[in-house]
């Protein structure tokens, strides 16, 4: 059975349902390893979903104080979610989740995974009803996401397609999207830093494949890329979610390996 390390958590410190230490405490009746923490980042404009600055503070304090009293049965991290978007900087935390979760246009800023009607209403209002502009000006965000947040992770690299397999908005393997997310990744992978398998979405029943999608996965492997598993939890019953058979999957499509956070740095580990 493969060995459970999450990065990728959130809690009641933005918009996660259980407490840090109930995450913790959920962690180590999963058998995992390891847990790292991922609070969302402050963003000016929302704070409808993130910490807020003097709550990622306490979490900060929270999350050391849980490192202490838990460190012989699990390691625990204190990472952020950094968003595009946001202006916090990622100093003090033990790493960093680099993640789009709006398109900037006309000033405006523009949530991909709020919901599908909202997506249909600014690709008709903002992109001339055209979805592939709208994916393209998503895709080219995605492309400056470690540039811009100097993070350690690439997060749900395919974000905008969250609702699309129950409310199909792009068809996935039209070439002018392909092309876009393809373009992105070959911007990313330079870099050298991990893309996550992100099992968030297949969790609440919206998509049947992760976060990158099977065929973006594929042409991830063949570039080289690495991986790094996530269950992007916001709940305790999330924790781990479908990683065995997304280490399957990642076999079978050629990855070797995978990367988890030590207090070292990254560290390469079988599938």
């Amino acid at each position: 059975m493969i060995a459970k390390a999450n990065f990728h958590t959130h809690t009641t410190f933005c918009d996660g349902k259980n407490t840090a230490e109930e995450m913790v405490l959920a962690a180590i009746e999963k058998g995992l390893s390891a847990l790292g923490f991922s609070g969302h980042s402050y963003t000016f404009f929302d704070e409808s979903y993130c910490m807020s600055k003097a709550g990622t503070r306490e979490y900060q304090k929270e999350i050391q104080h849980l490192k202490g009293l838990y460190s012989h049965k699990i390691a625990i991290y204190c990472g952020v979610e950094q968003d595009f978007y946001s202006r916090e900087p990622i100093t003090g935390f033990d790493y960093a989740i680099g993640s789009v979760h709006y398109i900037k246009k006309e000033g405006m800023y523009l949530p991909v995974d709020e919901g599908a009607e909202i997506i249909e209403r600014d690709i008709r209002t903002l992109f001339a009803g055209n979805p592939y502009a709208y994916a393209k000006a998503y895709f080219e965000t995605v492309a400056e996401i470690l540039e811009t947040t100097g993070a350690d992770i690439i997060g749900h690299f395919d974000l905008l397609a969250k609702y699309n397999e129950k409310n199909p908005i792009f068809d996935a393997k039209e070439k002018g999207y392909r092309d876009c997310g393809i373009s992105a990744m070959e911007a990313l992978l330079p870099y050298g830093k991990p893309f996550e398998i992100n099992t968030g979405a297949m969790y609440r029943g919206l998509r049947t494949e992760a976060y990158p999608s099977t065929d973006f996965l594929k042409e991830i492997q063949k570039r080289g890329g690495k991986i790094l598993l996530s269950s992007d939890s916001h709940d305790c019953a999330s924790l781990g979610y479908c990683f065995a058979e997304m280490a399957a999957l990642a076999r079978d499509i050629g990855f070797r390996s995978r990367l988890v956070w030590t207090s070292q740095g990254f560290e390469e580990v079988g599938l």
